[in-house]
C-alpha cells in the first residue's frame, strides 16, 4: 500500500469516528472464541453446559475478570434468578463506576446444535408503559448485541455480536444522558468492552472456566 493510501485510510478513519462520536454513524464489532473437544460426544456434552452458562444472565457478574454487573428482570420489572429467560425480560448492566444500562431480550433461538439471544437498549422496566421515551443505555436502540454458543462437530464455539452501535447522545431518547453517554461508550467502556465480552465467550465454551465458576 502507497503512503497516499495509508494516509486516505487514516482520514477515512478519522472521519467516521467523529462521526460516531457525534451519533452520526453506528460500528459493528465481533467478539468470539472456540474450543475443541477430543470427540464428538464430549462436545454434544459440553455443548448442553455452554447453552446453560449463555441463559443463566446472573451468572456472569461473578466470572472472573467481568467487572460489570449483570441483573436479570422479568417483563414487569422484578428482579429474577430464572436460567430460562424470555423474550420480553430485561438486563440491568451496571459498569464500574454504577451507571446503569438496559436491555430487553428481543429474540431467543435454539437449536439442536445452536442456541443465541439478541438484545436491545432498553427504557427501564417500570418506566416503559409511563410514556418515557429515555433509553437507558450509552448506545441507541437500534443497536443489538447477540450471545450465542454453536458447536460444529468436536468445536464449541462462543460469540457475541454487537451490531448498529452507535453513541446514544442525540435527541429525546438521550435524556440528559447525552455527554455522559458519549464518554461511555468512548472511554469507560471502550476500554473493557473487548476484554469483557472475550472473557464471556471464553466462559460460554470453555470447561475449566466453568468449574472454577461453579465453586465460588
Amino acid at each position: 500500500m502507497s503512503i497516499k493510501n495509508i494516509i486516505n485510510k487514516v482520514k477515512d478513519e478519522v472521519t467516521k469516528e467523529v462521526k460516531v462520536l457525534q451519533g452520526e454513524e453506528t460500528k459493528d464489532k465481533l467478539h468470539t472464541h472456540e474450543h475443541e473437544y477430543p470427540t464428538e460426544a464430549a462436545a454434544v456434552k459440553e455443548f448442553e453446559e455452554a447453552k446453560r452458562k449463555l441463559f443463566d444472565v446472573n451468572l456472569w457478574s461473578h466470572l472472573e475478570g467481568i467487572n460489570s454487573t449483570f441483573e436479570l428482570y422479568d417483563p414487569y420489572g422484578h428482579k429474577t434468578d430464572t436460567t430460562h429467560p424470555e423474550v420480553g425480560y430485561f438486563i440491568k448492566i451496571t459498569l464500574p463506576g454504577g451507571l446503569e444500562n438496559w436491555v430487553k431480550i428481543t429474540a431467543i433461538h435454539v437449536e439442536d446444535a445452536l442456541a443465541e439471544f439478541t438484545v436491545h437498549p432498553s427504557e427501564k422496566p417500570e418506566e416503559r408503559n409511563k410514556g418515557e421515551k429515555v433509553i437507558e443505555h450509552f448506545f441507541i436502540k437500534e443497536a443489538s448485541s447477540t450471545f450465542r454458543v454453536e458447536r460444529r462437530g468436536t468445536k464449541l464455539i462462543g460469540y457475541e455480536i454487537g451490531l448498529n452501535e452507535g453513541i446514544n447522545n442525540q435527541g429525546e431518547e438521550a435524556g440528559d444522558r447525552a455527554l455522559l453517554n458519549t464518554l461511555t461508550a468512548e472511554g469507560g467502556w471502550a476500554g473493557v468492552q473487548a476484554l469483557q465480552w472475550n472473557k464471556l465467550v471464553y466462559y460460554f465454551v470453555h470447561p475449566e472456566e466453568a468449574r472454577s465458576l461453579d465453586t465460588k
